[in-house]
């Protein structure tokens, strides 16, 4: 019997604007690969074969596509809606499939490539320079005339983008310029004065036919953030026709023979000029959304078909609507809650509604178009009509936001609590004595005994106060292997959002919370391997997005490579440090997920500590033996923990055996501890008794569900504030200075209370 394979076709990009694109090839038939750095991003759940795989990294997108071909050969390869036209041309070119040449897509994505192959082919484009000092730019201010306009030469949607009307304003543009820079590259060019339009257009065997054309509203001097977009334009048909003109010269130019082209083109008194041109379709919900809904035309069939060398299909319009885009813009704070979605929804003309936000999370006035918090797509058969139905959506869609005064520890704790629904209750004191769930979830193992022995082990130290003293700022900074902290505390490594979180909030962005609102509060956090093999690449990114401040933990997994290869993957984003949760042996979650684990031997930790250069920190030490044991094998620090609870019943508390471990080992190697720190007061316990940093984990994932970074950045900074009142209230000048005469230990475990003192 013959066997008959599906086609594959691949597609760089498995965002929100990809979908459209990755829905369509598996309705036409075939097997979908979708790459994309993030492994939960919306695309990705979409797709046949999940490649986590930055759109940016063209060798290792080529390594996967040819190690994927020789499984299930390649047809065709495409994006659409984001600047991964290089990527796929190197794709194409190696595989032998339908494309345009490398440094043809090159020069449609680098902005300075773009505008002097325009100049060489007398493409109207603006007067420009490239830039990549502020010195450059200033001279630059000198030759073209004002006003002028900064932007990167690798980047889109507007980032970095800003109008320059004055010398006084070079400095601020060349920052923000740069700050949305990959490779530091910039340009700076005349402004174009006008009207714009956004073409897009489909090129098959050079043969080029604009598809739609749109009007697009730009606002928010001296950035330009696209604010909506009206499908068909309603300009007069000789305009337009004029701009698509100098839309196919600047195809032709470039050297796009196959594929996709989307433009925006501005409209000044000198006549049309490119401003962009991409070898792609466009974003912005135009080639996946208005242009469809305006024409009855399937634009990701097209771009599909042409991607496998095919002639496209129909693309003349089935009918002619009006169809629009009109932009979410939210006044700045804290999200509390979006109402009225569903209702909106059901408004006639209403065809989508896209929320980019959650609550918690924090919105600014926009600067780009990545800014915004969401997205209407309306139509009509006139534009009245649709613009009627968006108004009738903003009188019933509403985003309310938290002011920044109004941001406290309960607004946090109702944000996490709606998110997290019977997942976690966000009480008001984390003692475990209500957790609705176990684990996973964010309770503790079987009874919860250990979650709650935590807490009870802190209660048992109650604070001596000293008053007559001349303490009334304490220094509570420190250092952690060399990195300034803000105080002695650190967030701990929680993974799962799925598994223990019931999907409150997606694994990159509470990493990304974690480690930019612990960066926000001058601190560190520690990220979490989790029992997905995978789930280790998502904490190294969000650390490499916070300059590597941060230490990932990885699980005790049985085979030592598997450890060794995260190792040098945490190498290569230059982390503070490195770790292992030695206590993780028999934890649930890697057994859910099939993950072998197992205890490590004095050799096994002497083998990987000295296979990297990174400080290395074992986390779930609970006795002095082990204790001592990390300090043979080389360790550079231990955490003193019982992983929250959540790997055995009826364990002892941390506090319970911090005295006798710190009184064997202090001095020899650095000592954390966490489980069950919750105020101030509770880290002064600790640092009383010996231990020299503290971390905590639960309020610091409510706090990262609930707001976002905004939100563990004000719960660590109240932190700090109570830590600062207990140290004054007991006469601790700095972090240094904290004696262990400051406790006294309350045994009510008899009739009546004993009080030993240290």
């Amino acid at each position: 019997m013959r066997c008959f394979m599906k086609k594959t076709v691949m597609i760089i990009g498995g965002g929100l604007l990809q979908v459209p694109a990755i829905n369509t090839a598996k309705k036409m038939g075939f097997e979908v690969i979708v790459t994309d750095y993030n492994p939960n991003a919306l695309g990705m759940k979409y797709a046949d074969i999940p490649i986590v795989m930055s759109t940016r990294d063209i060798e290792g997108s080529v390594r996967a596509a040819k190690s994927q071909n020789e499984i299930t050969p390649i047809s065709a390869v495409l994006t659409v809606g984001t600047d991964a036209s290089m990527t796929v041309a190197a794709v194409a070119n190696t595989l032998g499939l339908p494309g345009i040449k490398f440094d043809d897509a090159e020069a449609a994505t680098n902005k300075r490539k773009m505008r002097m192959r325009l100049k060489a082919h007398n493409v109207p484009c603006p007067n420009f320079l490239p830039v990549w000092s502020l010195s450059d730019a200033k001279k630059a201010c000198n030759i073209l005339s004002f006003p002028l306009v900064m932007k990167p030469t690798d980047n889109m949607g507007a980032r970095g983008v800003m109008r320059i009307d004055s010398k006084s304003q070079i400095a601020e543009a060349f920052k923000f310029a740069k700050a949305a820079s990959p490779s530091g590259e910039l340009i700076i060019e005349e402004f174009m004065d006008g009207p714009e339009l956004s073409i897009d257009a489909v090129i098959h065997n050079g043969d080029i036919t604009i598809t739609g054309v749109a009007d697009r509203i730009i606002e928010y001097p001296p950035y330009f953030i696209e604010t909506g977009h009206t499908m068909p334009s309603q300009l007069v048909r000789e305009i337009q026709d004029a701009a698509c003109d100098i839309m196919k010269k600047g195809i032709r130019a470039l050297g796009i023979t196959i594929g996709c082209a989307k433009g925006d083109i501005k409209l000044t008194r000198d006549g049309p000029m490119i401003g962009e041109l991409a070898a792609r379709l466009s974003g912005g919900f135009m080639s996946a959304y208005t242009f469809p809904l305006a024409s009855g035309v399937d634009l990701m069939k097209a771009a599909i078909e042409v991607a496998l060398g095919q002639e496209p299909g129909n693309l003349e319009p089935l009918h002619h609507l009006v169809s629009i885009e009109r932009a979410i813009i939210s006044k700045p704070g804290i999200v509390r809650r979006i109402a009225g979605l569903e209702d909106a929804l059901q408004i006639p003309g209403i065809a989508e509604i896209f929320i980019n936000v959650r609550p918690g999370d924090k919105i600014i006035e926009p600067r780009s178009n990545v800014e915004k918090a969401g997205h209407i797509i309306a139509t009509g058969h006139t534009l009245e009509e649709a613009e009627q139905a968006v108004r009738k959506c903003r009188e019933i869609l509403s985003i309310e936001i938290f002011e920044e005064a109004e941001l406290s520890l309960e607004a946090i704790r109702i944000s996490a609590r709606e998110k997290m629904k019977k997942i976690c209750f966000a009480c008001k004191n984390c003692d475990g004595k209500d957790c609705p769930t176990g684990v996973p979830g964010m309770g503790g193992a079987g009874t919860g005994a250990s979650f709650r022995r935590n807490i009870e082990a802190l209660q048992q130290y109650k604070i001596n106060t000293c008053l007559i003293h001349g303490v009334s700022e304490p220094d509570i900074t420190t250092t952690f292997f060399g990195v300034p902290l803000s105080f002695p505390v650190m967030a701990a490594p929680i993974t799962g959002t799925v598994t223990n979180l019931g999907g409150a909030i997606d694994e990159l962005d509470y990493n990304r919370a974690v480690a930019q609102g612990c960066v926000e509060a001058g601190t560190l956090a520690f990220v979490g391997d989790g029992a997905s093999p995978e789930k280790y690449k998502i904490g190294l990114h969000a650390l490499a997005e916070a300059g590597g401040m941060g230490i990932p933990i990885f699980k005790p997994r049985s085979e030592n490579r598997d450890i060794l290869k995260r190792i040098k993957a945490a190498e290569e984003v230059n982390v503070v440090a490195v770790g292992m949760d030695i206590d993780a042996v028999v934890f649930k979650t890697m057994a859910m997920k099939n993950q072998a684990v197992g205890p490590k031997s004095l050799e096994d930790l002497k083998n990987l500590i000295a296979a990297t250069k990174r400080p290395f920190i074992l986390k779930g030490i609970m006795n002095v033996r082990d204790a001592v044991l990390a300090v043979e094998a080389g360790a550079h620090g231990i955490i003193v923990s019982n992983h929250g609870g959540r790997v055995l019943d009826e364990m002892a508390g941390s506090m319970d055996v911090l005295e006798e471990i710190v009184k064997e080992i202090k001095g020899h190697i650095h000592i954390m501890i966490d489980g069950g720190f919750r105020t101030g007061v509770d880290i002064l316990k600790a640092l009383a008794l010996g231990a020299e940093y503290v971390m905590i984990g639960r309020p610091v994932t409510i706090a990262a569900v609930g707001m976002g970074v905004q939100g563990v950045s004000f719960y660590l900074n109240s932190l700090k504030k109570e830590l600062i009142k207990a140290m004054i209230l007991t006469g601790c000048s700095s972090i240094a200075g904290i004696s262990p005469d400051i406790v006294r230990r309350v045994d009510n475990r008899k009739a009546g209370l004993s009080f030993a003192q240290g």
